[in-house]
């Protein structure tokens, strides 16, 4: 029996066996692939090295015994590695530019910006907040001390204006000057529903300024007050043309201010009085209802 040599169909390995193995099945001693063993060749000297036949194959064509059989390198696609570089690029760019929203953390301080190039410190970003309402001004509980009619021993805090009318307790939180009546009131906007009034017979701010008003109960003439208070959720009013004493001094006109001091107290039962300072605005006079 002769002995010939083939090639593995899978690896290229080369195998030896004799003539008497012919078409049986053998495993590559290398890629253990089941092959047919082919035909021995008809010439000792022949130049060509045959191919077995992996099995379930039809055979192959026969190699030149001078070269050599490799198996191919397998290679990673290049498109393939270029779509993954762009995936990849794409990916971190969509990170930093979304860095903040993605990165945000609940609660914590705000992000830091600092200016490209810039050598000063980094601070906090300015957060937008909405401004808050002034809280509402309360009055501080009244005093029967504070009521009295005789203004030799009277003194003017220097807070803002406050005491009581028939009862209640009163700040001033808005006060106005218009048509010759100074208004000093509870509330800002809307009716007065607790306040006082001073009518000085409509005379204008300017003559009013830097003047001194010293009033006692006694006074032959007295300019003209109401009290307005609540009773009973109504409004109710009361005029007092004088039997009250009222110190009130006015500051100078400053744009369209007047600034004042007054100690004013009642004769009523429920000892009424309004002590402190006040920051009158100056309102254009109502116009001239049209005669009938």
């Amino acid at each position: 029996m002769s002995e010939f040599k083939y090639a593995c169909p899978v690896c290229g390995q080369h195998i030896k066996c004799d003539s008497s193995q012919a078409g049986k099945v053998m495993e590559c001693p290398t890629c253990f692939q089941k092959i047919t063993v082919p035909q021995a060749p008809s010439t000792a000297g022949q130049k060509f090295i045959i191919t077995g036949t992996k099995v379930g194959e039809r055979p192959t064509q026969n190699i030149p015994a001078d070269r050599e059989v490799t198996v191919p390198e397998k290679r990673f696609p290049l498109a393939a590695v270029l779509i993954l570089l762009v995936l990849v690029c794409a990916a971190g760019a969509a990170v930093f530019a979304f860095r903040g929203k993605i990165f945000k953390s609940g609660g914590g301080a705000p992000a830091v910006e600092v200016a490209p190039g810039s050598d000063m410190e980094s601070t906090p970003a300015k957060t937008q907040t909405r401004a808050r309402p002034a809280p509402a001004l309360v009055a501080p509980p009244a005093s029967d001390a504070d009521w009295m009619l005789k203004l030799d021993k009277a003194a003017i805090p220097d807070s803002t204006a406050a005491g009581r009318i028939h009862g209640q307790n009163f700040i001033v939180e808005r006060a106005s000057l218009q048509n010759g009546t100074l208004t000093l009131r509870y509330g800002t906007r809307g009716a007065v529903t607790l306040g006082v009034l001073i009518n000085f017979s409509g005379a204008q701010p300017e003559t009013l300024a830097g003047q001194s008003l010293n009033i006692t109960t006694n006074a032959p003439k007295s300019e003209r007050i109401t009290l307005i208070w609540q009773d009973g959720g109504k409004t109710a009013r009361q005029n007092l043309d004088g039997g009250y004493a009222m110190r009130l001094n006015f500051g100078e006109v400053s744009g369209t201010r007047i600034s004042g001091k007054i100690y004013f107290c009642a004769p009523d039962e429920t000892k009424s009085y309004v002590a402190g300072t006040f920051n009158a605005d100056i309102r254009n006079p109502r116009p001239a209802k049209p005669a009938n």
